[in-house]
C-alpha cells in the first residue's frame, strides 16, 4: 500500500505491507487525513532510520475487521483520530481500536470530516474531563476564555462551548484574518493576544474568568492566565512547557491547573477508552444537525510527501487559520 513514512525528520513516500488488525481492530481505507501540531513535532523528534507513518486524524471506509471486532461492518463510513503509540493515518490503510472510531457524519464529505477528530478529542476532554464545565443552565452566568482562537484545537472548542454550555466565550485572535475566524466560529469577544490582556478583560468589565484553555504554548501565557483565572476557577494547557513554571500563587485561589492529551486513554489503554468513540459519536449527531461546522480551510490533493510537506510548512508557519487536509492517494 502507499503510505508516506518520516525518516530522519524527513517524509517520503513508501510502499508498505498493509496492516493485520488485532483482536478489536477496524482496519480503514483512508480517505482523507488532516493535518495537526503534533504531526510535526513529532516529524522533528524522529531522529531514526525507522520509517514511521504519522498522522493522527482521517476519515475513510471500514475494509477490515479484527477477529472479535463487534462495533463496525465493512463497507461503514467512519472517522478517528488514532493512536500515537501504533502506525498513523498518512497511509492508505490504518488498523485502529474500534473503541476510539465512530461512523462519521452524513453531511460532511471524507476531508471535511477529517479536520475535526483529534482536534474535537482535545477540546472536549479539556472542557468536560478536566475543567468539568457544566453543561447548558449550570455554566450560565461563567466565563470562557480560549488562547489562540483560529488553531485547530480553539476553533472547534469555541463551537463545542456555544452549543454544549452557557459560558461567555472569549477568545484570543491577532490578525484580521483570525479575528472574523473567531468570530464565526462564534465567540462572544475577541481579545488580542499580541497585547496585554488583562486591560482588554476588565474592557469587557470583567476582573477574572472562570475557565481558561490555553491552546498556545503554555510558557509565554502561564503568568499572565495565573492572574486572570478566578478564585476556584480552572485552567487547562494543552502544550507541556519547556520550562519550570510557579504554580505556588494559585494555592491562594484554589485554582485547579490540568493539563489535556487526547491521546491518554490510548495510551494507557484506560477502562474508559471507549468514551472516545462515545463523544466522537455524539458530535457526529451535532454536524448533521447543523450545529458544528467543519473547520477545515485549507484543501491539498493528494495525499503525497509532496503536499504534506507543505501543511507540515505550513502549520510551522503559526498563521494557519483552522485545518489544512489531504485527501485521495
Amino acid at each position: 500500500m502507499k503510505a508516506i513514512a518520516c525518516v530522519r525528520t524527513e517524509l517520503a513516500d513508501v510502499e508498505l505491507e498493509a496492516p493485520v488488525p488485532a483482536k478489536r481492530d477496524v482496519v480503514v481505507e483512508v480517505r482523507a487525513v488532516s493535518v495537526n501540531p503534533v504531526d510535526t513535532k513529532v516529524r522533528r523528534g524522529h531522529q531514526s532510520d525507522d520509517r514511521r507513518v504519522l498522522g493522527w486524524d482521517a476519515a475513510g471506509v471500514v475494509v477490515g475487521l479484527g477477529p472479535e471486532a463487534s462495533s463496525f461492518a465493512v463497507g461503514e463510513e467512519v472517522w478517528f483520530a488514532g493512536a500515537i503509540g501504533r502506525a498513523g493515518t498518512n497511509a492508505q490503510r490504518c488498523a485502529v481500536a474500534e473503541r476510539i472510531v465512530a461512523r462519521k457524519p452524513r453531511t460532511l464529505d471524507f476531508a471535511q470530516a477529517a479536520a475535526l477528530p483529534l482536534t474535537t478529542l482535545t477540546a472536549y476532554e479539556a472542557f468536560f474531563d478536566r475543567m468539568r464545565i457544566g453543561r447548558g443552565e449550570a455554566s450560565r452566568g461563567k466565563t470562557l476564555l480560549v488562547v489562540g482562537g483560529a488553531g485547530g484545537v480553539a476553533s472547534i472548542a469555541i463551537q463545542l462551548a456555544r452549543v454544549l454550555t452557557e459560558t461567555t466565550v472569549i477568545a484570543t485572535a491577532g490578525r484580521e484574518e483570525s479575528r472574523a475566524w473567531v468570530k464565526d466560529m462564534g465567540a462572544h469577544h475577541v481579545v488580542d493576544h499580541r497585547s496585554e490582556l488583562r486591560p482588554q478583560i476588565e474592557a469587557l468589565g470583567l476582573k477574572h474568568v472562570d475557565y481558561v484553555l490555553c491552546t498556545a504554548d503554555t510558557d509565554p501565557y502561564f503568568a499572565t492566565l495565573a492572574d486572570l483565572v478566578a478564585p476556584q476557577g480552572f485552567l487547562c494547557f494543552i502544550v507541556a512547557p519547556t520550562a519550570p513554571i510557579e504554580i505556588g500563587p494559585l494555592q491562594r485561589k484554589s485554582v485547579t491547573v490540568a493539563w489535556e492529551l487526547m491521546f491518554t486513554r490510548a495510551i494507557f489503554e484506560t477502562s474508559d477508552m471507549g468514551e472516545q468513540g462515545r463523544l466522537l459519536g455524539e458530535v457526529a449527531a451535532l454536524v448533521d444537525a447543523g450545529r458544528i461546522r467543519t473547520t477545515m480551510t485549507k484543501r491539498l490533493a493528494p495525499i503525497t510527501a509532496r503536499t504534506l510537506r507543505e501543511a507540515h510548512a505550513l502549520i510551522e508557519s503559526g498563521a494557519t487559520v483552522g485545518k489544512i487536509v489531504l485527501e485521495g492517494w
